[in-house]
C-alpha cells in the first residue's frame, strides 16, 4: 500500500468531512428532540406551573394591599387594586371576614366556583380551618363545563385569629388541542429544518475541512520526499497553525536531509583515506617490506596511526551521538580549574615537541568549579586541538582562564587566517571545516559539535570572536566557582 492510501485510509476511520456532517446533523436532531419533549410533552405540566405561580403572586399583590392601603382606611385604592388584579389576570376575587361572610368580590369569568350558582366558597373556607395552614391551592373541575380550574385560599392576619380570607378563582384553558396545533407545525417545521440543517451542514463541513485537506495533500508530497512542498493554511487560525508547524517541519527536515548528505559524504572522505592507506601498507609489507625490519616498522606504524585515527572518529561520532540522543548524563563533581588545564596542556607536549607548536597558558588564581570534569576536559581538549589545527605558520596557542564574580572564563586564540563574518554561526556544526583547514594534526571534524552539545548540555555560554588575517579566539564560561 502506497503513502497516500495509508493516510487516507489509516485503520479505516471515518474521514473529516462526513465526520463534522454527522456531528452536525446529530446536534440538530437533539436540538428537535429537545424542543419535542418541551413543547409537547410537558406543556400541559409546565402551563399549570406558570398559571399557579401567576395565581400565587396575584394573592401577595392583594394581600399587600390589605395590609398596606385597607388597614389604613384607603378602601377605594385597596378595592381599585383588587379589581385591577382580577381584570388584568382573568381571575375571580373574593375577600370574606373572619365569620366567612362576603366583604368584597369580583368576577371575571362569569361562572366560577367561588361565585355564582356554582358557589363553593364555604368548602375551601372549612378546608384551610380544617387544615390550620396560612394559604392553600386546589385543581378542581367545574361541573358546568367540566373544565379544570384553580382555587386559591389563603388567610388574612394570622391562622389562630384570622382577620379574614382570600380566594381567588382562575380557570386552566384546555391545551389538548393547543399541543395537537403545535404537533402539526412542530412536524413541518422539524422536516423543513432537517432539510436546510443538512444542507448547511454539508457546506459547513466543506469549508472546515477544506484546509485540512489541503495540508493532508501537501504533507503526502513531503512524505514522498518533496520536501519543497508549500502547505496552504488558509481559512481559520488552527489551520493556518498546522500549515505553519508543517512548512517549519519540512524546513528542519531539509537541513537534517542535507546534513546527512554532508555527515555521509565527510565520513566516507575521512573513512576512504586512511582505508586505502591500511590497505596501501599492507599490501606494501606483503609485497615489499615483510623481510626489511626498519621499513616494516615504519609502515606498521603508520597502519597503527592511521587505525588510531579511524577509531577516533568512530568514538566522536559515538560521543556525540550519545549526548544528542540524551542518554549521556552529567555527572557534576567539584575540581580544580587551574590544575586541570595544565593537566590537560600536558598531554600535548608530544605535538608540541614534534611539531613545534607552542601552548602558551596564562592561569588565574586557582578556583574550585562544580561540572563534569570530564565533560569539560574533553571541551577545552577539542578546543586546543582545533586551535592547533588552524592557527598560523608561527605555530602559537594562546590558553588564558579569567576568573570573573560569576564564573570562570576560559578562552583558546590562535594566530590562524580568522573566520569569515557569515561563516561563524556554521563552525559549530558537524563536519564543518573551514578553508584555512592546515591538516598537520588530524582532527574527526566532529570537535567542536561535542563541545557545543556538552556546553549547551551544562547550561554555560560559549561563542567565537575572530578578526579576519589575526586568528580566532574560542570562549566559554563556566558558572559559579570558589577561590581556595
Amino acid at each position: 500500500m502506497n503513502i497516500s492510501s495509508k493516510i487516507s485510509n489509516v485503520n479505516g476511520r471515518m474521514p473529516l468531512r462526513l465526520k463534522i456532517w454527522i456531528h452536525f446533523v446529530v446536534f440538530i436532531l437533539l436540538m428537535f428532540v429537545l424542543m419535542w419533549i418541551f413543547q409537547i410533552f410537558f406543556l400541559e405540566s409546565f402551563y399549570e406551573s406558570m398559571k399557579t405561580r401567576s395565581v400565587t403572586e396575584n394573592a401577595v399583590e392583594i394581600v399587600e394591599s390589605y395590609e398596606n392601603e385597607y388597614k389604613d382606611g384607603n378602601r377605594t385604592d385597596f378595592i381599585n387594586k383588587y379589581s385591577e388584579v382580577a381584570v388584568n389576570n382573568d381571575v375571580c376575587v373574593e375577600i370574606l371576614d373572619k365569620y366567612g361572610r362576603s366583604i368584597y368580590s369580583k368576577d371575571v369569568l362569569g361562572e366560577c366556583l367561588v361565585h355564582g350558582k356554582e358557589n363553593r366558597t364555604y368548602k375551601f373556607l372549612n378546608e384551610i380551618r380544617r387544615i390550620e395552614e396560612p394559604e392553600a391551592l386546589y385543581k378542581v373541575s367545574n361541573p358546568k363545563n367540566s373544565g379544570d380550574m384553580l382555587v386559591y385560599i389563603c388567610v388574612l392576619g394570622s391562622v389562630r385569629s384570622p382577620e379574614g380570607y382570600l380566594l381567588i378563582n382562575s380557570e386552566l384553558a384546555p391545551v389538548g388541542s393547543t399541543v395537537s396545533i403545535i404537533k402539526r407545525q412542530m412536524f413541518i417545521i422539524t422536516i423543513i429544518l432537517i432539510f436546510i440543517a443538512a444542507i448547511i451542514s454539508v457546506f459547513l463541513a466543506d469549508i472546515i475541512s477544506r484546509p485540512i485537506d489541503r495540508i493532508t495533500k501537501s504533507a503526502e508530497n513531503m512524505a514522498k520526499g518533496d520536501l519543497n512542498t508549500q502547505f496552504d493554511g488558509r481559512g481559520y487560525l488552527e489551520a493556518q497553525k498546522l500549515a505553519d508547524t508543517l512548512m517549519y517541519a519540512e524546513k528542519e527536515l531539509s537541513r537534517v536531509d542535507t546534513m546527512q548528505r554532508d555527515l555521509i559524504a565527510n565520513v566516507s572522505h575521512d573513512l576512504r583515506t586512511p582505508l586505502t592507506m591500511l590497505k596501501a601498507y599492507a599490501e606494501m609489507i606483503r609485497d615489499l617490506s615483510g623481510d626489511n625490519p626498519v621499513k616494516r616498522n615504519e609502515h606498521l606504524e603508520i597502519i597503527i596511526n592511521e587505525t588510531d585515527r579511524l577509531s577516533a572518529m568512530v568514538n566522536d561520532i559515538l560521543d556525540l551521538s550519545k549526548l544528542e540522543s540524551g542518554k549521556q548524563k552529567m555527572n557534576p563533581t567539584e575540581f580544580e580549574i587551574s590544575s586541570k588545564m595544565k593537566d590537560i596542556i600536558g598531554r600535548f607536549k608530544g605535538v608540541s615537541e614534534k611539531m613545534g607548536y607552542h601552548i602558551h597558558f596564562t592561569p588565574d588564581t586557582e578556583r574550585i568549579v562544580c561540572c563534569d570534569v570530564g565533560k569539560i576536559e574533553q571541551v577545552i581538549y577539542n578546543l586546543i586541538n582545533n586551535a592547533i589545527n588552524y592557527t598560523g605558520d608561527d605555530k602559537q596557542v594562546y590558553v588564558r582562564q579569567i576568573n570573573q564574580p560569576d564564573g570562570v572564563l576560559i578562552e583558546i586564540e590562535d594566530t590562524g587566517d580568522g573566520i569569515e563574518e557569515d561563516k561563524i554561526k556554521l563552525i559549530f556544526d558537524k563536519y564543518y571545516r573551514s578553508e584555512n583547514h592546515k591538516r598537520e594534526v588530524v582532527g574527526t571534524g566532529l570537535g567542536l559539535s561535542i563541545v557545543k552539545v556538552i556546553l549547551k548540555l551544562h547550561g554555560y555560554d560559549y561563542g567565537v570572536r575572530s578578526t579576519l588575517g589575526k586568528g580566532s579566539v574560542f570562549w566559554f564560561r563556566i558558572n559559579g566557582g570558589k577561590n581556595l
